[in-house]
């Protein structure tokens, strides 16, 4: 079944980008209104997080977001075989002077590229790749087939080392020092191991401390990167932001866990539909509270 998935998706990036795009908006909306328990985490997590909003905004603002999930899910395809010139022409570059000034490394430090959990994240691996030899960290999936075609699309252009998470941090630091960047993604509930909970949108989240320890350990310079699924149907944007020179400084790793998902928080209000809501971002709670999913 997953080898018929991948074929479909390399069938698929063939079409003209509007018509996949057009395919992905009606399958989202179709299995936003099936696929009830995933819906169900959908809509608990923005519940907690916009409270502000009424019911009917928060069904709708779930509604676009699945499909923008299953839009990008299908990009797959795209990121996975589509040649350099078509994927540069679909992924539209900002702040790229950023980027260029950290790869230029004219400090001698380190550095790491924070890249938060938005639906186009795939696009912003491809976007450094396309420019840069990096490394990676991914949770190994449980399908075989799939986590070949994953690391075989990571690893295309320049390519990336890529480290299962059972590896541990010693390889990652040892590819730092080397001068590769490490493409980070550490916001999302890995359980309470490496984790410390600090407020996300005020809820108390399970967020790991990877950035703020690594940063510290190896002196490295955060240059943050955020994607968008533009509204036109044109492709993604990629964001670099300006770089945190002096993370995380005098701060623990509990109040660099927070600057990092102030900087998320910030992010999301500016995109609210393209966070990923389908994770359990509030699975794991502190001792004596009640469950939320």
């Amino acid at each position: 079944m997953t080898r018929l998935l991948i074929a479909a998706m390399w069938l698929l990036h063939w079409l003209p980008y509007r018509w996949q795009a057009a395919l992905g908006n009606i399958l989202g909306t179709v299995l936003y209104l099936v696929v009830v328990p995933r819906r169900r985490v959908i809509l608990r997590n923005l519940a907690l997080c916009f409270p502000h909003l009424s019911e009917a905004e928060r069904c709708a603002l779930g509604s676009e977001h699945v499909r923008l999930w299953v839009r990008t899910f299908l990009d797959r395809g795209l990121l996975w075989f589509a040649p350099r010139e078509r994927l540069e022409h679909l992924i539209k570059i900002e702040g790229l002077e950023y980027f260029e000034a950290a790869r230029s490394n004219q400090t001698g430090r380190a550095w790491m590229i924070f890249a938060p959990h938005f639906v186009g994240l795939d696009a912003a691996g491809i976007a450094v790749i396309l420019r840069q030899r990096a490394a990676s960290v991914y949770v190994q999936p449980t399908n075989p087939v799939f986590e070949r075609q994953m690391l075989a699309g990571r690893a295309r252009f320049e390519g990336s080392e890529q480290f299962s998470r059972s590896d541990g941090i010693r390889p990652v630091v040892k590819v730092m020092k080397r001068g590769l960047p490490f493409f980070i993604m550490p916001d999302m509930d890995l359980g309470k191991q490496d984790s410390v909970f600090v407020d996300f949108f005020r809820v108390p989240a399970a967020t790991v401390t990877a950035l703020p320890r690594l940063a510290r350990l190896t002196d490295a310079v955060v240059l943050p990167v955020i994607v968008r699924l533009n509204d036109d149907n044109t492709g993604y944007t990629v964001r670099f932001y300006p770089p945190w020179t002096d993370y995380p400084g005098q701060m623990d790793d509990q109040a660099g866990a927070r600057a990092m998902n102030a900087f998320i928080e910030d992010r999301v209000r500016e995109m609210p539909a393209q966070y990923y809501w389908v994770h359990r971002r509030f699975k794991t709670r502190p001792e004596g509270t009640p469950k939320i999913y």
